[in-house]
């Protein structure tokens, strides 16, 4: 590894590592987005981190990047910190899981290799965070997720939910509100062919769900 991964290479393996995670590329445009800097910025960015001894992402102009095992590495050590700290502060702390994302990612990079272990200890090594979603494993590894997006789902399937993949505070609280939460069986009463909406049942309840919604939950 490089001799100083700094708090900005984290950002950018963990966000890498995350557009790649369903096998496709990272596009600069994508990262600047995420990021909130300037495509350019990016650009530059990856050309130092392919270049790097040894590379941490493989960097072609107009197919944007992919992470090296180096990089994969360096991404899961990160991306395991922020989730053990979320499970931290909601199980410990009291934090709700629409306030832990931004305490978390300050947090990541700042915990030692002893602390994440004992923390993980103390949790009694979780392998999911708040959101349902899997936790490296103390030699950097992803397991194995075979859950699939509510929207694939149609009428009279039943399941459970798994994670909800989203950061945005106002979606979690919703679906907080709504009961939609991980460990929640489910089952779909309709499906719109004409928006993809769907209509499940949540124990008495009902609701009408979006696309916005339903590619963000994940169930099994």
């Amino acid at each position: 590894m490089p001799e100083i991964i700094t708090q900005s290479i984290q950002d950018y393996l963990k966000h890498i590592y995350e557009l790649n995670e369903h096998g496709g590329s990272a596009s600069t445009n994508d990262l600047a987005a995420r990021l909130n800097i300037a495509p350019a910025s990016v650009t530059g960015m990856l050309q130092k981190l392919a270049s790097s001894k040894p590379a941490l992402v493989v960097y072609k102009k107009h197919q944007g990047a992919t992470l090296t095992k180096s990089g994969e590495k360096a991404a899961l050590e990160v991306i395991r910190h922020h989730r053990l700290l979320e499970t931290f502060l909601v199980t410990t702390l009291g934090y709700s899981w629409d306030e832990v994302h931004t305490e978390a990612d300050k947090l990541e990079h700042v915990i030692s290799e002893d602390f994440e272990a004992r923390m993980a200890e103390a949790l009694g090594n979780p392998t999911r965070d708040p959101h349902g979603e899997l936790i490296p494993t103390a030699d950097l590894t992803m397991p194995a997720d075979k859950s699939r997006p509510l929207a694939s789902l149609r009428t009279d399937e039943t399941a459970t939910i798994q994670r909800v993949n989203s950061r945005d505070p106002n979606l979690l609280r919703h679906l907080d509100e709504l009961g939609l939460i991980p460990n929640v069986q489910l089952e779909v009463i309709a499906h719109s062919t004409f928006d993809n909406n769907l209509t499940i049942k949540s124990g008495r309840k009902t609701h009408v769900l979006g696309l916005n919604i339903t590619t963000k939950i994940f169930v099994i």
